[in-house]
């Protein structure tokens, strides 16, 4: 008797798992017909008929059974030895899972910091909206926002982050301002959260709070990523209501203008969680510190940041 194909019997080892050729398909990344034809070249090889259909469903037969099972074995060997090679791979590392704007404008420039003290230590930043699921994912630490805290068992409060209007000085000099209230006449750019997180505070918060209703004249644009919206108002697109975690070093290096200083706070804090494990791993405590020291500082610096934007136009 001759042995069937590796690749045969993969596709007839998927099949016993899912229970159907579309299962396995979708599992290999293959047509359906693929799988029927691997599966065929198996009971070929061994001259046996493993599968039987029964109505409108396919099954396996006893010797089918029989075989599968002793080829699951193997495969579960395989997929465990893969697993122990991920396990391995990530164990020196440490992976923080953040929001995609914060991990790009907050975090990331400030990491670089942290590996000149810790050169041993290698970290993965992983910019990802779903939460992470610690002993699932492979992650250490996450980084999010608001009622999400609730679903970690180990966490702290970061910081509740302020918005200011902000654009860039090219479109601040091409469309200059009297007032506040002038802001609404001009091209706005929104920010549109998905509906898991309270959005930070939107035009019609920032009108309202001086005193003036939102009035759509020249239309929005919206975006979903805080960080796309300051890159376009770092580009000239528009006003932005500017986190200042993540605008600090536009505002600071002048790609973006606050003409007047009027802020909001954002409706929740930012929160860092961690899978008890990770404080195990070199360098896991220290990371975990200095997070949690330069969300500190990052409170500290909002009075005086604030005291600093401009208020002339």
């Amino acid at each position: 008797m001759k042995s069937p194909p590796l690749r045969a019997i993969q596709a007839f080892e998927a099949f016993g798992r899912h229970g159907s050729v579309t299962g396995a398909a979708t599992e290999l990344g293959v047509s359906a017909g693929a799988v029927s034809q691997q599966i065929r070249k198996v009971e070929e090889a061994l001259g046996l008929l493993l599968l039987e259909r029964r109505g409108r469903t396919v099954t396996l037969t006893s010797w089918g059974r029989m075989y599968h099972a002793a080829v699951s074995a193997g495969f579960d060997r395989i997929r465990e030895a893969g697993a122990q090679l991920d396990r391995a791979r990530s164990e020196g590392a440490l992976t923080i899972s953040c929001l995609p704007s914060l991990a790009s404008k907050w975090l990331a420039p400030q990491l670089f910091d942290w590996q000149v003290h810790n050169a041993g230590a290698t970290v993965r930043l992983i910019g990802s909206e779903p939460e992470a699921r610690f002993g699932e994912d492979q992650v250490d630490f996450r980084i999010s926002y608001g009622t999400k805290i609730h679903e970690y068992d180990h966490y702290a409060e970061l910081f509740t982050d302020w918005v200011v209007p902000a654009c860039s000085p090219s479109l601040l000099e091409r469309l200059p301002l009297r007032s506040p209230a002038d802001i609404l006449d001009r091209p706005l750019l929104g920010i549109e959260w998905a509906r898991d997180h309270r959005s930070p505070p939107t035009w019609v918060d920032w009108a309202g709070s001086i005193g003036e209703k939102y009035r759509r004249t020249v239309g929005e644009v919206a975006f979903s990523l805080s960080s796309a919206a300051i890159d376009a108002a770092v580009n000239g697109r528009g006003f932005v209501l500017a986190q200042l975690s993540m605008a600090g070093d536009d505002i600071a290096s002048g790609r973006l203008v606050v003409p007047f200083n009027l802020p909001l706070r954002l409706p929740d804090p930012y929160f860092l969680a961690w899978d008890r494990s990770a404080l195990q791993k070199p360098h896991g405590g220290e990371l975990r510190a200095w997070i949690i020291s330069v969300a500190n500082r990052q409170e500290a610096q909002y009075s005086e940041l604030t005291n600093r934007l401009r208020k002339d136009v």
